[in-house]
């Protein structure tokens, strides 16, 4: 085979077709007409592997079937016949382009809901200890906000069972809390319950909805308005993270004056 004859294979597979096709029709193009197994060692494949191309290649347009088993031959259609087929090919191209521009509409539309921000309200008792029991989901540990005394009010007797269960779940809070005196009773508490404490001035930062971040979660508790909302969304998760951090670093800097 002469270096042109070398360079056809890969040129028809560039083409469009697949590898084995392309050595398979320029081998039958050389033979002129051929059983399988003609063909098959003349392209250096296996007989079985042989037919299955042949057939691929007769369904293209470019490969012609004469006789019956066992003296069922093909024969190469005139190289014209892959200008067919690719002309072909584009035209279904084309087809399939325009039908996937017709439902360009309903695709967006799945997939503004999949990426859209998921968020979920819980009302009264319930709901509040409903988004509490989902911090328990947690695979890292969370990030808080907490007012620890507007939280003991709001839900009498679930937190110390729900400290418990976290920490023996093995989530770790971090929380910047205001310094009251009830925080830093519980705050005697931390090594067990698996939390680190940054306290902050009373006067000056005593928030009362408490907000929990983790994993790909916004968790807000309002004691006020009896109101639990979880956000789902990795982005403003990971947003509200990156303001934590920031908050984090000036509360420690605060507790270390509150101690001092």
């Amino acid at each position: 085979m002469n270096d042109g004859m070398k360079e056809l294979p890969a040129t028809l597979h560039s083409l469009g077709f697949g590898e084995k096709e392309a050595v398979v029709y320029v081998a039958l193009l050389e033979l002129g007409r051929g059983t399988v197994t003609q063909i098959s060692r003349k392209a250096g494949i296996n007989r079985t592997t042989g037919y299955d191309i042949l057939d691929s290649l007769s369904n293209k347009g470019v490969v012609n079937v004469s006789g019956k088993e066992p003296k069922q031959e093909y024969s190469a259609e005139p190289p014209e016949s892959v200008i067919a087929y690719l002309r072909k090919e584009a035209e279904a191209a084309r087809e399939r382009i325009t039908r996937a521009e017709a439902l360009l509409p309903e695709l967006r539309s799945v997939h503004a809901t999949q990426n859209r921000p998921k968020i979920k309200f819980y009302e009264g008792t319930e709901g509040l200890k409903q988004v509490y029991e989902d911090t328990l989901t947690s695979a890292e540990a969370i990030r808080a906000y907490a007012n620890v005394d507007d939280m003991h009010k709001g839900l009498p007797n679930y937190f110390p069972e729900y400290y418990k269960r976290r920490a023996g779940a093995g989530i770790a809070i971090r929380a910047i809390v205001p310094s009251t005196l009830i925080a830093r009773a519980r705050s005697s508490y931390n090594e067990e319950e698996k939390r680190e404490i940054a306290f902050v001035p009373e006067d000056k930062y005593y928030f009362s909805p408490e907000i929990n971040i983790y994993d790909n979660k916004v968790m807000i508790a309002s004691w006020r308005e009896k109101l639990g909302v979880i956000i789902e969304s990795a982005e403003i998760a990971d947003a509200m993270k990156k303001i934590y951090e920031l908050a984090w670093a000036e509360a420690k800097r605060l507790d270390k004056t509150l101690r001092s």
